[in-house]
């Protein structure tokens, strides 16, 4: 089914297994791999969509891109604290890229430079 493989897919690109997935998106034991014949839940979808950093509509073939799509009254900010894949134009942005930014952040809020919403 179209979800196992696009799990798979972007497990891959993130250098991830179907197992570590699973577990970050806290499903059941190898519930993933049981999509292979049944159809995923909503709730499934949305918690490995959320590990992935992708929508619920890219991992059900509704669409091609693979970005996330912010819902009403979803913050815009990017929580760069978290352990999570992150991607620019449906590329992987590299741990050292992120590193910079962090630094940057961290710097301007020490110097009182930093807006806060």
């Amino acid at each position: 089914m179209i979800e196992l493989e696009r799990t798979k897919e972007l497990a891959k690109k993130y250098k991830m297994n179907l197992r570590e997935v699973n577990d970050k998106a806290g499903l059941g034991t190898n519930s993933i791999y049981n999509w292979k014949n049944k159809r995923p839940g909503g709730d499934a979808l949305e918690a490995v969509a959320e590990v992935l950093n992708t929508s619920i509509d890219y991992l059900k073939g509704k669409t091609d891109d693979p970005t996330p799509i912010p819902t009403k009254g979803q913050p815009t900010s990017i929580p760069l604290d978290e352990e999570k894949p992150y991607s620019y134009h449906g590329y992987n942005v590299p741990e050292r890229y992120l590193n910079m930014i962090r630094g940057l952040m961290e710097d301007d809020i020490k110097e009182g430079r930093a807006d806060k919403k």
